[in-house]
Parts: C-alpha cells; structure tokens; sequence
C-alpha cells in the first residue's frame, strides 16, 4: 500500500528558541513587523520557510497565525500575485492585516472580491482577497478568472472549511492550492472531530503523500462497512493509529499551544452548571426521547433517517426547554455592574431568549448571527471592545465563533453545546488569547435529562481523538461542576415560549386613542404656541440648519419677506432666554442648565465670528484686497494672502489672533458685555446661515482648515516628545495622502506622489498613537501636516470620507479633494426617482439605432416558455437577441423587461454595460461564460447601478456608512429597531412609550408593535429633493433620517411644494411690475 512510506522525516523535529543564524532569516520583513514577532511566532515563519513556503500553521487560536503567514508570503513577494482566501466575515480585518504589515503596497494593489461577477481587477491587483462564500457551482465567471490568474502564493485561512472531500468550495479551492508554489494553510482547529477532515487540507499542500483517499482512509479512519439496512456503505467517521498519524503531520504542520508559548496569559478556567429542568418545560422533549430509543431498536435505512431528524428536532427542543433557565442566569449575572461577557447559542430561539434576558434588564449589548453583514459585524466588535456600557454579546456559535475578538469580555456563557469540539473551542478562544489581562470563566449551561448530556459526553470523546491526532496526547474538555446549591433557583424557571409572529396580541400590548390623547399638562399653557413650539423643540434644527441648504432656493440670496418675518417671530423667544444667560457676570458653564446648555451653543454661536468679520471687514476697489488677519493688501487675483496664507474674505483668523492678544487681566464685566453683543450679532447674522448653501459650507471649512493650521503653530500639540529639528530626519513642506477604499487606513505620499510605505488611522492620532508612523514625524513641522489632515477629515461626514475612500486619488487636503471629486460629477437635474427596466431598454435600444448592434434580453435564469428564448446567437449563447423595432412594439403591449433587462450588443458582439452602455468583457469568451455576469463593465458601474435602481441596495449601502443613526438629531434608530425586534411582543409597547417614537401615529406605532422593520424607524432620505432634481443620485445626496425627522422634513417639502405651484398659478394669470420699467 502506498501510504506513507514515501514521507519525509522532520527537518525540525521540535524547533527551538531562534538562533542568531535563523534570526538573520528574519531581516527581510519591514522594521515594525520584525520588531512585533514574538519568538514562537517567529519560529512558525523558519518553519514555513524551512519548507519551501508549503505548511499548515495550525496554532491554538488566538497566537497570532495571521501576522505569521502574512511574513511568509512577504518573503516570496518577488511572485506575487497573493491569493487569499477567508470566511467572508473577515475579508475587510485581513485587509486591514495586510495593509499594516506592509505598507509598502498601496490601495490600488489589494483587491477584496465583492461579487462573483467582480473578476476585472483580479489580473492588475497584487493581493487579492477572496470569500468562501463566493465559491460556489454558479460562479464560472469567477472561478474562470481564479485560474486564469495561476496564482504563485496562497493563503488559505480557516483551512478546516475545506474539510468535506464533496464540498464545492473545497473542489474549487484545491487545484488552486495545489498549483500555488506557496500554500501557507491557517487553521486552530485543522480537524473539527475526525481524522477524515484533514485529508483534503493535506491533499492541497502535498498530494498523494499519505496516499489516496481509501489508503488513508482505511489506515487513519477505521474505514469500514456498514449496513444501512440492506444498502452497504462505507464508514469513515472512526478514528486508528493516530499517533503514526501525528507524527507524520510534524513535517508538514507546526502547532502550539498557549499554554506552552504564552505562559504569562491568564488561565481559562472552564466550570460546568448542570441543572434540572420543570417538568413542565421538558414534557415535549421527554416524548420524543421515547420516539428515538423506539427507532434505534430497529436500525435500518429508512428508520436511520428518521432517526437523523428526530435528533435535530430534539436538538432545537432542548434550547427551547432550557431557554427560561438560561434567561434567569443571564439576569443573575447582569447583577454584577462590573461584568462583560459572551453568550454563545446556536439556535434562533435560543438567541431570542438570551436576547430579551439583556433587554428586561435595560443593559445594552450586540447579537451577532448570521443574518448580521460582515462590515457590521466589525463596528459591533468595536463597539463592544470600546463601549463600557455595551455589557453582553450575544453571539451565534457559527457565525461568530471563529475570527472575530472579544477580549474586553472576562466571562463566556454556552446557552448551548455543539455537535464537534472544535466549534466549542473556537468560540471559547474569543475572549481568551493575545489581548486579554484577566483570567477568562467559561460556564456551560447543561440541562439534565436533555440532549445536553448526550452531547457532552459525545464531545469528550471527539476532544480524545483530535487531541492525539494533532497534540500527541489525549485530551478532554476539562470542566469542573459548579456548586448545585448556587443553581437551586434554575429549575424553578418559568417556561420560556418563542416569540411567534403568528401570535395573536391582546388588546393590552397595543397603544389605544385614549393613551394618545392623555390629559394636557397645565404647564403646557404657558409654552409658546403649538406651531412654534413644534419648530423651537424639533430635532429637526438640532444638526446646524442642514435641510435650509436644500429646501431654500438655489440662490442663497433669494429669501421672502414672509420667511424672515416668520423666523424672526419663531426666535423671539430664545432671544431672551440668551440675554438672560449672559448678563450674569459670574455664569460659568458648570453652572448652566441642560436648556440653556443646548440654547447658547447652538450652531449660530460658529457662525458668529464669521458673519461679525464680514460686517466689520471693509470694502476695497477692485484693484486688490487687505487680509483680514495680517492687514496687507493682495492683488485682486490671490485667493489667499501673500503673507500669512489666510483665504479672502475670511476673518477667522482675524478673531483668532484677537483672541490670542487679549489681555489676559480684562474684566470680566467687558468679557460679559461682549458675550451679550455676540449673541445680539447672532440672530442678525441667523437669516445669512438658513440661506447658505454646500459650497459655502465647505468654503466655510476651508477658513477653519487655516485655522486649525495657525493654532498648531501656536500651540504645542500633547504626546510623544516632538522634535523642532534634526539633521537626520527629512522634513516635509507638503504631504499627498491616499484614503484606502476597504479600511480606515490613510497611506502617505511625498508632493511628488511618491509613496512613503506607511499609513495611518485617523482616529490613532486623535488619541494620540503614532506608532504606525515612522520617526520622522516626531518633527514638529511633519507632525502638523498629520493633524491639519486628521482634523480637516474629521469634518467631513461619513459619506463623504467614503466618497473620497472610493475615488482612490491622491489630494492634499480632503476637502479640496472632495470639491473636485463634486466637481468632475455630472450635474444632472432628475425628478424621477428610480431607474427602471423601462429606462434601461429605452438607452440600449437607441444605443443600438445610434451605434449599430442587436438587443437582447438577459435573465438570471433562462426559462425556456420565454416567448424570445425560441431565438439564438449564432455562437450558442443562451440569450435572445431581439430588433428594437420588436421591443419598442412589446414595450407598448406589455412590458417583458420584467423578466430581465434588456441590454444592448455591438456588432462585434460585446455585450454592453447597463449604466454606461460600454463594453462589458475583455474576450469574447468571458461574454459567452454567463450573460447575467456580462450585465456591467465595472464594479462602479455595478454600484451606481444598483443604488439608482434598488432601494434595498440603497439602505444597504447607506446603513454601511451611517449604521442607521438620525443624520439630524444623532437619534440611534437602527438600535431601538434591534431591542424592538428582539424583546417580546407583550413589552414592546413600553418601549415605544419611552422613546422618541411615542410622537408617531397610532397605527404607525401599533404596527412597529405587530411586525417591527427597518423601514418603521429610519429612511434614506435625499439631501436634494427628488421634485427639485434629486433623484437618481449618488451616496453624497443621501443621508440616514430617524421616522420623525423625515416626517417633519417631508411636511415642510410639501408645503413648499404647494407654495410653488400657487406662485407658479399666480404668475400664469399676472405680470411682474419689473416688465414696465425694463427699456426697450
């Protein structure tokens, strides 16, 4: 038998601490990831390169296996292109990997594949990042593009997802792996429960060494047959001379353990809590125990199946019945004020529970399951590492169990048990690895009487097995039992029912018309009056007069006499209150009201010394300007002073230096007369602000960008210690910046565009963290060009950083950047919201008539009762061509656009793109693969496509920026949606009750009670009215607006609408005065 005779001995059997020779291996990799090793990791990459770049690193989760193979492939770089493949959860935290430890590569050089038909920028890109979930049967485009790339160097993460022989993704990835010349295979749980998941892992690094399929299998899995009643079959889940098998893997695979390397982490002390069930609550699952001991004591084929699905059936049985328990001692731990900690549960049902445990006890906390988008999981990550008040994490076993950090939690919960060890153990080493400062409780939640105990001891013995195949030794999940008297009060928990949709709700959980109109407060009597009232207290004003930029004219200038007589009446009361506030010479901030807190600092006080400026700045003939700041006249053409570089016009730095020469000795009867006369200034200067417009705004940041630039100079900035001068370190006049498109990283370039091989994150600087910058930018003069950036990008909305993320050029400052980016955008004025299928077969059709070419009809799936379908290319390709003349004749009968789009073919045959009617494929071959794939020529196509023509897209892509909070009043609606959803029916009314949603209809909030949804709590609103010509529009005209922000904006539209028409009605039937005194 050709088994393993042929493998090779160790080259090291048991690598030791590195020598000065092996750490000399070590100085290609770039200074601060050599530096960042520590010493077993930098024994895996001696290993690895030992090998030829060839290895399976399967370390104990949480010892750093990424930064190892990134430092591999590094090595090999000269034969590149890189290849990465990862749970689709952690394409972007891999890009963030890459992008850190080597930042010589530049934005444009990594690819994460979004789609299967986004194969265009595979064969440019120096790193491509690729999801499993994207290798599937119907992905020919892609896999067609994967192996026409003959990737050199492959990483291959989570490589246990390649464990099934049958699996797609495993038939796809394995000739691609076994082509590569580098294949670094990352894996903590290489085998989940049985010897048989690691034959296809070692297949892909080196096949046919442990000989085929049925050599290994009879040698290593106790291969034997089986009946299934009369049916024989092979049986291959056994387990046989694991030791031989564990010493053959050391040639190939290095593993550690942290007990071993990291033996300053705090211990995981595992601690089992079993408890009995209420009769009650166990009756359903005790019935169907009865079912199955009755099916095994006939074992044949069809009762084998049954029995399969009964297991299941118990398995959800068993979190139903132990839910309430659950629930309970999820309260009890929530009694410590001080405990952050992981839930791990494996059905919905079980997650529900765990879910309304948190939200009865009003603690805030994250679910992650598998209905969650990758991009949101990471900012629920982050949220629970950062946030103290974010106290639980209520994570799904597959979905989150493997990948993802939570080490600020000291204490991880198993609501449920799972089916193989390595799955427990994964979610386990979440909160235990590199990171965490305090030993880790993991407690086990088991349910006398269920499944529980059956799986506990199933568990056990795959622990045996996988321990002896990889570690060389048995082992077990080692877990002590709790004290029982402590968990007395579990099996007095109420039953827990799931929270059925179909449930009818009593009359109770709904809101009546009586509770909506309560008795008025008499206090009530003395508030201005209901219209004002509604204007003055409106979240609708709280974000600095955003919707006056887009519901005013288009000319700032324009404003009617009757709104300023309205506004004014509307702050007559404010103004006194403001008077008040400042005429008390001994007011200090500590000392003010929340009400008068939110009156004085509201965003006219910004605009203050901006408007004050103007008035006070004189008039100069054209011939030239005085600068505000420095007094020097400029020529008229200089739009910023020769000597000080302050734009014209501005007087911020006017007020700035003002400020800066006080005395510092005046009284504080002039600082207080002067406060009152600035707030008087205010609301003379309040009509100019409701009438700016956005290039005023960014105008507006750009006097600020000076600013910020002058107080560097003024101030020293905190931190490190910074540098005035040096003769070894360079210093920049002018940096270029790059923003990467997948992560928050900013790459550094020199004025030339030359790049610097580093990068940053922003929000590292604000808390004042330089050290992935290099130790030049210890200057003082190329620290401040970092914080001028930092700051004018922190300006900027999220949507607009990714607006500028997604351009991918180089730019100086980010909101000049974000002007020309504006600028370059074609200014098109639509009223109609959406792109329809009619639109698209109207632009291919008079592409066609204009260019030449033929139409044709592209669905997803070809249905043969098609009435076009009965017409082919002559090529083969499986879509129909169709005249236009034939088209425009079916559009005006009944549109078969509904089937498909209708798109546009040269008379060369290349399909063209459905958004700007250019060719989609490279090769005629690549058209003919999939013409549902052949739909656009570019991603960005694909993008702006979708956003303009899908409205889930659309929120799809607007929730990625905003996650769903109010861009007006900084409202978290997307989280009052999630504790709606998940808390049970009968208290979602109270919930309602006490948030801002209680301002909503009757039916309205009744329905969010009924069947909760997005659409209920927050909307895509257009920054630009769809009526006034903004519909169809990129991401910078959305914004994310809460229910009751977007209702109070759509009234106003409507009745500027309504204004509108009667002027326009008004004018058909009069004439303007003006005609008269025009000459002739």
């Amino acid at each position: 038998m050709p088994r393993v005779h042929n493998v090779k001995k160790s080259l090291t059997p048991q690598i030791s601490c590195l020598t000065s020779e092996s750490d000399k291996l070590l100085d290609f990799l770039p200074d601060r990831l050599r530096a960042k090793l520590l010493p077993f990791q930098k024994d895996g990459i001696i290993f690895a390169l030992q090998r030829n770049g060839r290895c399976m690193v399967a370390d104990e989760m949480g010892l750093g296996k990424t930064i190892q193979a990134i430092a591999v492939a590094y090595f090999y770089k000269e034969e590149w292109p890189l290849l990465i493949v990862v749970p689709s959860s952690l394409r972007y935290p891999w890009t963030e990997e890459v992008e850190k430890w080597i930042p010589e590569l530049s934005p444009e050089e990594i690819n994460v594949i979004q789609n299967k038909a986004d194969v265009r920028r595979i064969s440019t890109s120096k790193v491509t990042v690729l999801g499993y979930g994207l290798l599937t049967t119907d992905a020919e485009t892609l896999i067609d593009a994967l192996n026409n790339q003959k990737f050199k160097v492959v990483i291959v993460d989570e490589s246990h997802y390649m464990k099934s022989r049958n699996a797609t993704r495993s038939k796809i990835l394995l000739p691609v792996v076994q082509k590569a010349r580098r294949a670094i295979l990352l894996t903590g749980t290489p085998a989940l429960g049985r010897p048989e998941e690691l034959f296809m892992q070692i297949e892909a690094l080196f096949p046919q060494k442990f000989g085929r399929w049925t050599d290994y299998a009879k040698r290593y899995c106790n291969a034997h047959i089986r009946y299934f009643g009369k049916r024989p079959q092979w049986d291959c889940r056994g387990a046989s001379n694991l030791k031989e098998l564990h010493q053959l893997l050391s040639d190939i695979m290095i593993r550690r353990l942290k007990t071993e390397v990291l033996t300053q982490l705090p211990p995981k002390i595992r601690q089992r809590i079993p408890f009995d069930l209420p009769s009650a609550a166990a009756k359903e699952l005790n019935t169907s125990f009865e079912e199955w001991k009755k099916l095994m004591r006939t074992p044949n084929s069809s009762a084998m199946e049954t029995v399969m699905g009964l297991i299941t059936r118990m398995f959800k049985q068993t979190a139903i019945a132990k839910a309430g328990a659950v629930k309970d001692y999820i309260k009890m731990m929530l009694q410590n004020d001080s405990l952050k900690f992981l839930v791990f549960a494996h059905h919905l049902s079980m997650l529900q529970a765990c879910t309304e445990a948190v939200i009865e006890n009003k603690t805030r906390y994250i679910r992650i399951d598998g209905s969650v988008s990758s991009s949101e999981r990471i900012h629920l990550v982050n949220q629970f590492q950062k946030d103290p008040n974010t106290r639980v994490a209520i994570l799904s076993i597959q979905a989150a169990g493997q990948g993802l950090t939570f080490t600020a939690a000291s204490h991880v919960v198993f609501a449920e048990l799972y089916w193989d060890p390595g799955h427990i153990k994964q979610a386990e080493d979440r909160a235990h690895r590199i990171g965490q400062c305090s030993s880790v409780n993991i407690h086990y939640l088991i349910a006398n009487g269920t499944l529980d105990t059956l799986m506990w001891g199933m568990l056990n013995r795959k622990a045996q097995v996988t321990g002896s195949t990889l570690n060389g030794k048995k082992e077990k999940i080692q877990a002590g039992e709790g004290d029982k008297e402590k968990w007395d009060f579990l099996q007095f928990a109420e039953a827990w029912t799931p929270n059925d949709s179909s449930e009818e709700l009593r009359k109770e959980a709904l809101f009546t018309h009586f509770e909506k109109e309560k008795q008025h407060d008499i206090r009530s009597f003395f508030l201005p009056q209901l219209k004002k009232r509604q204007l003055m207290t409106s979240c609708y004003e709280s974000k600095n007069f955003q919707e006056e930029n887009t519901v005013v004219s288009s000319d700032p200038t324009k404003i009617t006499a009757r709104d300023i007589i309205d506004h004014e009446s509307d702050v007559e009361p404010e103004t006194k209150r403001l008077k008040l506030a400042t005429t008390d010479d001994h007011y200090s901030p500590s000392e003010e009201t929340p009400s008068q807190s939110r009156q004085i600092r509201t965003p006219l006080m910004e605009s203050f010394q901006e408007a004050k400026a103007q008035s006070t700045t004189p008039i100069f003939p054209v011939e030239g300007w005085q600068c505000s700041f420095c007094t020097y006249i400029n020529n008229s053409v200089l739009r910023y002073c020769e000597m000080c570089e302050n734009p014209q016009g501005s007087a911020v730095m006017q007020i700035d230096s003002l400020n800066h020469s006080q005395d510092k000795n005046k009284n504080e009867k002039d600082d207080s007369l002067k406060d009152t006369s600035e707030v008087q200034t205010i609301l003379d200067c309040e009509k100019q602000v409701l009438a700016q417009s956005e290039p005023d705004q960014l105008a507006h940041s750009k006097e600020e960008t000076i600013k910020i630039e002058k107080e560097d100079r003024l101030t020293p900035q905190p931190g490190n210690e910074q540098l005035k001068s040096s003769d070894t370190l360079p210093v920049y006049d002018t940096l270029m910046f790059c923003a990467s498109r997948n992560t928050d990283r900013i790459h550094l370039y020199t004025k030339d565009g030359k790049q610097m091989s580093c990068n940053f994150i922003p929000l590292d600087i604000k808390l004042d963290l330089w050290e992935d910058l290099p130790a030049s930018f210890q200057l003082k003069q190329n620290r401040s060009l970092i914080l001028r950036f930092v700051r004018e990008w922190s300006s900027l909305t999220a949507m607009k950083q990714g607006i500028i993320r997604k351009s991918g050029q180089l730019f100086c400052s980010p909101i000049l950047a974000l002007e020309e980016i504006t600028k370059q955008q074609t200014k098109q004025n639509v009223t109609k919201r959406y792109i329809t299928k009619e639109d698209v077969a109207v632009a291919s059709m008079d592409k066609v008539r204009n260019a030449g070419g033929h139409v044709r009809l592209i669905t997803k799936e070809s249905r043969p009762w098609d009435p076009y379908t009965k017409n082919f290319l002559e090529d083969g390709a499986c879509v129909p061509f169709l005249s236009p003349d034939t088209v425009q004749a079916d559009l005006t009968g009944k549109p078969s656009t509904s089937k498909g789009y209708l798109q546009a073919v040269d008379n060369e045959g290349n399909p063209l793109c459905l958004r700007c009617q250019q060719p989609t494929c490279q090769t005629k071959q690549a058209c003919k693969a999939n013409a549902w794939d052949s739909r656009f020529c570019s991603l960005k196509c694909q993008e702006e496509f979708w956003i303009r023509s899908n409205n889930s897209y659309l929120r799809a892509k607007v929730f990625e920026t905003e996650h769903g909070v109010c861009q007006l009043c900084n409202v978290n609606a997307q989280e009052l949606f999630l504790r709606l959803r998940d808390a049970p029916k009968s208290q979602r009314k109270n919930l309602l009750d006490a948030t801002w949603t209680s301002k909503l209809p009757l039916e309205q909030l009744n329905e969010m009670i009924r069947n909760p949804g997005e659409g209920h709590f927050w909307q895509v609103d257009h920054i630009k009215p769809v009526y006034r010509g903004g519909g169809q529009c990129s991401l910078d005209n959305l914004q994310t607006l809460c229910t009751v922000c977007h209702k109070e904006r759509t009234a106003r539209q409507a009745k500027e609408r309504s204004q509108v028409r009667r002027q326009s009605l008004a004018s058909k039937h009069g004439s303007d005065i003006t005609r008269f005194l025009v000459k002739k």
